[in-house]
């Protein structure tokens, strides 16, 4: 049933294996290690790759880890039990190897653990096969609920059926009274015949009962006012007859148009209306927008950190007192050596952290981190990585739980937002320039995250590292979209003219105008800039909502069609769990449309908005947990120069800040 079963330590060293089949397990071994164990996504003990379903556990005080294969369509539900059966047998073996001293170390390969793992292998199957040949026990009639009526109950039960409902006793009897005339007997609701009301006797009739005398009764103004009222009763007042609330009747109120106090006239409009300006000299950049020229060649620079000497934040849990074992005696090491050592002198005056230890901190981190926008699902997961990271860990004495904590999600955050493979633009597009052909970036995103703006911003600092960009207007839906980028082109070539650059203009626009195929105008875009030797081309594309298939399926042919070196999802960091939902659907729909094997999938993020989020940066942890993608681009700002790499550190600090 198993295919295939290994023990090895943290450290790359296979301690013990089993091999059920000839089948390769390396590649699944090693996408394990890669995607979950080394990207702190520890939290489900369970990987899928390829036909393989692998499950792991990790023993945190010994530093190992079992990991189980077998194929994906069994269901086997016995392997975390067998999991942890395995995992008690070894690690007691394993610590009185390492107890033996380092002499004995080289000496045991484990082999006579094969007759144990077959033990306890085939004690589970059979526990497996007794469980599922015994099934559900049926009830007999006797232990139903049905047996225990009877025919009194059933009797009983119908007659309170037949008891009226609550409310609806002496219903008639409710009528409204004038103030200090109130009959002593309650009057029924005088009935009516086809919209008109019926007199005293033909009521009385009806109704079956004799009109009150008229003493005790209403008087004659006020009957016929109530049964005026009661005829007009379900008619709808028509807005043009009611002048009792206006004096004039008829006249109504027509609004006026607002009127500003410096409104100005329509001939100072004209001062405000540019567009018959298409002129590239009738931007002047300003002494500020000069300055920015220069400062951006070479790499990006990096968030600043703030502050390190800020308080942290108590999450209820006091400095935990680790008392000593009552068998263990305390002896100083004389050895200052690391390493395997460092456990010994662990194991002595120390304590296991347990799930019940951990959990009222692990449930105040889940809530600091969503406070700081994490998604729910992420603070989650990301606290469950923290305890299997953490349970059955060794405490030092004067270790804190809270501390140790928050020491381990700080490197799970820090592994997380740290990219896993190099994104160096710079360097690709001087490649792909070697090679006679532009470096193509895609942006992508949800409606009003900043595409065209930060897509400016990349290309100016394409354009101060020596780059010519050529900009594909691919947004042919929103109104507006090409003028933009016709104003960014202005004003970048106006910062960078071709005076600068060998008469050679650095930014161009290609357009096509509204209501074409994008997919159609950045293949021409891409065509123009290998014949004019363009070094980068930038696709703009419209934005979308990611629940929009239309505009998805869009969105993929031109992914699909013009095959970019890079696609960009950029996303706000004002989201909160909405940043998992964009990222799941937009890959998803591009893995989905695109009908090719393997998918085009987002290569990367921009963050924008990030000076307007104080230190609520969870955005940031979200967008990366859920694609696994890095953090290309940061924009801080409005300027062309507010673009940044993302500092990992900085960015957690600020995460984990009270």
């Amino acid at each position: 049933m198993l295919d295939f079963f290994t023990i090895f330590s943290k450290g790359g060293i296979v301690l013990w294996c089993f091999q059920g089949t000839s089948q390769l397990f390396t590649p699944s071994v090693n996408a394990l290690i890669k995607s979950v164990i080394l990207q702190e996504r520890t939290g489900n003990n369970s990987f899928s790759h390829d036909a393989l379903t692998l499950k792991y556990k990790l023993d945190n005080e010994f530093e190992l880890v079992f990991v189980v294969a077998y194929q994906n369509i069994l269901q086997l539900s016995y392997v975390d039990k067998f999991l942890t059966d395995i995992q008690l047998e070894f690690r007691q073996r394993y610590k009185d190897v390492l107890l033996g001293g380092p002499m004995t170390w080289g000496k045991h390969d484990f082999t006579e653990f094969t007759g144990t793992f077959s033990r306890v292998l085939k004690d589970r199957e059979d526990e497996n096969r007794a469980e599922q040949k015994a099934g559900r026990k049926m009830r007999n009639f006797d232990e139903s609920a049905k047996s225990k009526k009877t025919v009194s109950s059933m009797i009983e039960n119908k007659k309170e059926e037949k008891k009226p409902a609550k409310g609806k006793e002496n219903k008639t009897s409710k009528i409204p009274m004038p103030d200090s005339r109130k009959s002593k007997t309650s009057l029924p609701e005088p009935p009516q015949i086809n919209g008109a009301p019926l007199g005293d006797e033909t009521s009385a009739a009806v109704n079956g009962t004799t009109s009150a005398p008229p003493s005790g009764g209403l008087d004659e103004e006020t009957r016929l006012k109530n049964l005026q009222k009661l005829a007009m009763r379900g008619k709808k007042k028509t807005p043009g007859n009611d002048n009792s609330k206006s004096p004039n009747g008829s006249q109504r109120k027509v609004k006026q148009n607002t009127k500003w106090d410096n409104g100005g006239s329509s001939k100072d409009m004209g001062a405000l209306d540019f567009s018959g300006t298409s002129d590239d000299s009738a931007f002047i950049p300003t002494q500020a927008e000069q300055a920015l020229v220069g400062k951006m060649s070479g790499q990006l620079q990096d968030i600043e950190p703030e502050d390190d000497d800020y308080e942290e934040e108590d999450f209820e849990e006091e400095e935990v007192e680790v008392k000593p074992q009552a068998n263990s005696q305390s002896k100083p090491s004389s050895s200052s050596g690391g390493g395997m050592f460092s456990m010994f002198r662990n194991l002595v005056g120390s304590k296991t952290l347990t799930p019940e230890d951990l959990k009222p901190v692990l449930d105040k981190m889940k809530d600091h981190l969503i406070a700081k926008n994490v998604a729910a699902d992420i603070a989650v997961k990301l606290c469950e990585s923290v305890s299997a990271k953490l349970e059955g860990k060794i405490l030092g004495t004067f270790g804190s739980i809270a501390s140790t904590v928050k020491t381990t999600l700080t490197e799970a955050c820090v592994q997380i937002l740290s990219p896993r493979r190099r994104v160096d633009i710079l360097r690709d597009a001087m490649d792909a320039r070697q090679n006679k052909r532009p470096y193509v970036i895609t942006f992508c995103g949800v409606n009003g995250v900043g595409k065209s703006t930060n897509l400016a911003k990349v290309c100016f600092w394409l354009v101060e590292n020596g780059l010519s960009v050529l900009i594909a207007a691919c947004d042919t839906f929103r109104s507006g979209a090409v003028e933009q980028l016709r104003t960014h082109v202005r004003k970048l070539n106006a910062l960078h003219p071709p005076s600068r650059h060998q008469g050679r203009e650095m930014v161009q626009l290609y357009e096509r105008g509204y209501g074409k195929d994008s997919a159609g105008i950045a293949m021409e875009a891409i065509a123009s800039a290998r014949d004019y030797r363009i070094d980068v081309v930038l696709v703009d594309t419209a934005g979308r909502m990611q629940d929009n298939e239309p505009l998805m399926r869009a969105l993929t042919k031109l992914v699909k069609v013009n095959q970019p070196d890079l696609v960009l999802f950029v996303g706000e960091a004002l989201v909160g769990n909405e940043a998992v939902d964009q990222l799941t659907k937009f890959n998803r729909a591009l893995a989905d449309f695109s009908q090719q094997q393997p998918p085009r999938l987002i290569d990367g993020i921009i963050l924008t908005k990030f000076d307007t989020i104080d230190d609520k940066v969870g955005a940031a942890v979200s967008m990366t947990y859920t694609t696994g993608q890095p953090i290309v681009f940061v924009g801080t700002g409005q300027t062309y120069s507010d673009l940044r790499n993302l500092n990992a550190r900085a960015v957690v600090a600020s995460l984990l800040r009270a």
